[in-house]
């Protein structure tokens, strides 16, 4: 499968474009001049970021742009050292992940929390068993476990001939999908994915996006974070651009080229110096 393949797949699952709200909606999730320091290490500076429901905001940088420590201050992790982090408009304050799950804000990291030899629908579950009879004997209700997952990934567009097989057997795109159905069949308003089509190839990265866009139209505020311009201009309604530990620019699709975003990440100005400096040094 090519580039222009994975371009055709993702706009088939999106035919509706970009994801249209009234400019008076409460954002989903929202940041104002936040920073994090570790004792006279700044991680992050001065961050502002708006996430609205119902849309896909990219957070893009390489590696060492502060992307985890944002996640983690996103997910509850970390406690911002200054700023403000608002919920649906209220300021809030955590203590750990648990609250911002509470608050409805579920992260699917790299490693997507899932135990590779388990069925698809204990993952599933993991930690939120369905229970069969009194709560305090804790026998888990198998079957009805089973065919909640079942119609929980079918209703996202997820068909797994068997939640039986282990999550370990299926593509390396659909491992992500479940984590991503999970999330959303547990609650999540707000959906934050940490490099989820990282080590993909084309096909797989393809069926994550479609499932980022199936959360989507869903309602769920996502927060694609990514290092791929490319993956990130397929699905985005907004662009942040991170680079150490400060936003650099933001877009918004339809007012940007994929050029642009690929040439703001690569560092614009100071790629060009570097090439010149590198053609000087031919001569």
């Amino acid at each position: 499968m090519s580039e222009q393949d994975l371009n055709d797949v993702v706009s088939a699952a999106a035919p509706g474009g970009v994801a249209t709200l009234p400019d008076d909606v409460t954002p989903a999730l929202e940041l104002t001049d936040v920073g994090k320091s570790f004792g006279s290490v700044i991680a992050l500076r001065d961050i502002s970021l708006r996430v609205d429901p119902g849309t896909v905001t990219c957070v893009l940088g390489d590696n060492g742009a502060g992307k985890s420590t944002l996640i983690k201050t996103l997910s509850g992790v970390h406690k911002p050292s200054s700023g403000v982090f608002s919920v649906e408009g209220e300021a809030v304050e955590f203590s750990s992940p648990r609250d911002a799950l509470a608050r409805g804000i579920a992260t699917v990291f790299q490693d997507l929390a899932t135990v590779p030899l388990m069925s698809i629908w204990r993952n599933f579950f993991l930690g939120n068993e369905p229970i069969a009879g009194p709560k305090a004997l804790g026998i888990m209700d198998v079957k009805k476990a089973q065919e909640i997952s079942k119609k929980a990934l079918l209703e996202m567009g997820i068909d797994l001939r068997d939640t039986n097989q282990p999550i370990g057997t299926p593509s390396g795109g659909e491992r992500p999908a479940v984590a991503i159905a999970r999330a959303v069949h547990f609650g999540a308003k707000v959906l934050i994915l940490d490099e989820p089509t990282s080590a993909l190839g084309v096909r797989q990265s393809g069926i994550v996006l479609k499932y980022i866009l199936a959360a989507r139209d869903r309602g769920v505020a996502v927060v694609f974070i990514t290092h791929n311009p490319h993956h990130a201009f397929l699905v985005g309604d907004r662009y942040y651009l991170l680079n150490r530990g400060r936003m650099i620019a933001d877009f918004k699709r339809g007012k940007v080229e994929l050029e642009e975003l690929v040439q703001a990440m690569a560092g614009g100005a100071e790629l060009e110096s570097l090439a010149h400096e590198i053609s000087s040094s031919r001569e």
